[in-house]
């Protein structure tokens, strides 16, 4: 009975040995030496909303021509600067009948305009002689003559510019010839010698023949993820990185945030325009693509950890503090500014503590 009694404390020894294996294994980690811990240190928190898009001119237009023909000659091309006003193109007219005959009618109309109000100037000239009428209705009378007249030329120039393609005027040789809205650089010519040109009237929209821009004045036109549009307002610094020039950096501001949003690969964005600060010495090209990122809010020189490190559970978070006597104490602290990597700490914790990595979790 005696013996008995000791082979089922053996069994009961080893047993507990075995469980007590078998906690250490599922508790892996507990040991004070495996702790992993991060000091709280001053460092600088930045919250901001990335964009995508370009680089583009703020002003860029369309050249197109207000007569049909085709392109007989060329006076700038891709990548010139030319000033308001200068030569782009000519353009030989190619009227239709229609157009022939709609231009001569019209002049019929202004010559007939014209001889009414000449019989008019006259017999309101006379009434002046004799005083029955003011001197300020017989001058208005005098200017719609003088207008009757301009009207009768340029009907007479019109016509001659869409017979002959070329018309003389009193001090100079009027040509169909388009000019540049803008002072800037030609970005795109599409059209050659010898193309057709569709003219721009309030029926069709016509041949572009080139884009024009400032390349003084640059913007970047790109979107933001719905999510980060109601931080953002207009005036908000930002920095923006161009994918051709790795290094540098161009700094701006948020000019324009879209009230609509539209959809991007299955994602809905918001489009925003930013101004580019005239400090900038990077050379930049229309088209560039970028990254910008406007800054939300920043904290510099203040108290941080990783965000990683803080349990958060309904209103109150949470860090363990390793204490210099080994021992270890949960701390309730004051988090502000986070980035989603670091966070700042208000309250709490002091620079140079240690605050205690968790372990992983265990996937269940």
């Amino acid at each position: 009975m005696k013996r008995r009694t000791k082979v089922i404390l053996g069994v009961i020894v080893v047993v507990g040995a075995a469980g007590g294996a078998f906690a250490a294994v599922r508790n892996g980690g507990s040991d004070d030496s495996e702790i992993k811990t991060v000091e709280v240190e001053r460092g600088d928190i930045i919250d901001k909303a990335l964009a995508v898009g370009r680089v583009e001119p703020e002003i860029e237009v369309s050249v197109k021509s207000k007569i049909s023909g085709v392109v007989s000659r060329e006076f700038a091309d891709v990548g010139e600067f030319v000033r308001a006003g200068e030569w782009l193109l000519e353009i030989k007219p190619t009227p239709t009948p229609l157009e022939l005959v709609e231009t001569r009618r019209q002049l019929e109309l202004r010559e007939l305009e014209l001889k009414n109000q000449r019989k008019e100037l006259e017999r309101q000239r006379k009434l002046m002689d004799q005083g029955l009428v003011p001197q300020d209705r017989y001058e208005a009378v005098e200017r719609a003559h003088a207008e009757a007249e301009l009207n009768v030329k340029l009907a007479r120039e019109r016509l001659a510019l869409l017979e002959e393609g070329r018309v003389e005027t009193s001090d100079q040789s009027v040509e169909a010839v388009v000019t540049s809205p803008i002072t800037g650089f030609i970005l795109e010519k599409n059209v050659e010698i010898g193309d057709p040109v569709v003219p721009l009237n309030p029926y069709q929209e016509g041949t572009v023949l080139m884009t024009m821009a400032e390349m003084s004045a640059l913007i970047f036109r790109g979107t933001v993820d719905e999510i980060d549009v109601g931080k953002l307002r207009e005036g908000m610094p930002v920095e923006i990185k161009v994918g051709a020039l790795p290094g540098t950096q161009v700094t701006g501001v948020l000019s324009k945030i879209s009230l609509k949003a539209r959809t991007e690969d299955n994602a809905t964005v918001f489009p925003i325009e930013i101004e580019l600060d005239e400090s900038n010495e990077v050379v930049l090209r229309a088209g560039y693509s970028a990254n910008a990122d406007v800054i939300i809010d920043r904290r510099l020189s203040v108290l941080t950890i990783p965000e990683r490190l803080v349990t958060f559970s309904a209103d109150t978070a949470r860090v363990t503090v390793q204490l210099g006597d080994g021992s270890r104490e949960e701390r309730v602290i004051q988090t502000g500014l986070s980035d989603a990597i670091n966070i700042e700490i208000l309250a709490g914790l002091e620079e140079g503590e240690q605050v205690v990595e968790p372990p992983p979790r265990e996937i269940e």
